[in-house]
């Protein structure tokens, strides 16, 4: 339930700045929370979206925006700034149910508050065998008109089968 988690996920981010030394710590800490969710979200999205194998990072991104982000969050960002090679974009949310009703204090400037939703489209596109790199560029908590995530596939992850299995 998106309500639910948007709720629960201020005070997570509020207990992890207290734990923490710094934002940098915080932000890795969101990030690698993300991706042990998207380990397992992985599971359900498949089980539930009916999705088959993507051919393509395009189908992917589709994939993403148009059925992920509306499942569990509840919107549908837009897919934009292809790179020539087309092995990256750029999903833009314009408007983040993660921040709703979220200020970051002036002592928190570099604190990247959603950073968890780059773990988890990190940690769920592993467990189909793809690489990517993925990170803010732009923030609304931050000034910023929109947010921004930049995705960039690395490599397809190859299966590695135990020794004498074929």
């Amino acid at each position: 339930n998106s309500e639910l988690f948007t709720l629960t996920y201020g005070a997570l981010v509020t207990q992890l700045c207290k734990d923490y030394e710094n934002d940098e710590d915080v932000n890795k800490q969101l990030d690698k929370m993300g991706y042990n969710i998207g380990v397992r979200l992985i599971e359900d999205f498949l089980a539930r979206s009916n999705v088959g194998r993507c051919h393509d990072f395009r189908e992917t991104a589709d994939v993403i925006a148009k059925i992920a982000f509306k499942m569990y969050l509840g919107i549908t960002p837009s897919i934009t700034n292809w790179s020539p090679g087309g092995d990256e974009f750029s999903l833009i949310l314009e408007n983040n149910p993660l921040v709703d009703f979220v200020e970051l204090p002036d002592n928190h400037s570099s604190l990247i508050y959603s950073n968890l939703l780059c773990g988890v489209l990190r940690g769920a596109l592993e467990m189909v065998q793809m690489a990517v790199d993925v990170k803010f560029v732009q923030d609304t908590l931050k000034g910023d008109s929109v947010t921004e995530i930049r995705m960039k596939f690395l490599r397809r992850i190859e299966d590695n089968l135990p020794a004498g299995e074929e």
